[in-house]
């Protein structure tokens, strides 16, 4: 299992177009993938999901993985994270 905290800094929060790209990011792993924010926890493959939670500016939220690749999934997350400038 792998995992990592980030704090949202995107002024606009993770809304529709970076919810989008996360989530098309997340599904080209095997590994189970989640997004966990204020205790709700979602699955990182699920659109609904992740617009449910919310997340705004300042936020802290986690991203977990379990599976054959947890560690790669996690690192190509925070690598997108960092490039559209939506957490750190």
């Amino acid at each position: 299992m792998a995992e990592k905290q980030f704090k949202v800094i995107a002024e606009t929060g993770i809304h529709a177009r970076p919810a989008t790209l996360l989530v098309q990011t997340a599904s080209k792993f095997d590994s189970e993938i989640h997004l966990e924010y204020k205790d709700k926890k979602v699955n990182l493959k699920s659109i609904m999901g992740v617009m449910s939670l919310g997340v705004g500016q300042g936020a802290d939220i986690k991203i977990s993985a379990d599976g054959s690749d947890a560690d790669e999934a996690v690192k190509t997350l925070e690598e997108t994270l960092k490039k559209e400038g939506l957490a750190e």
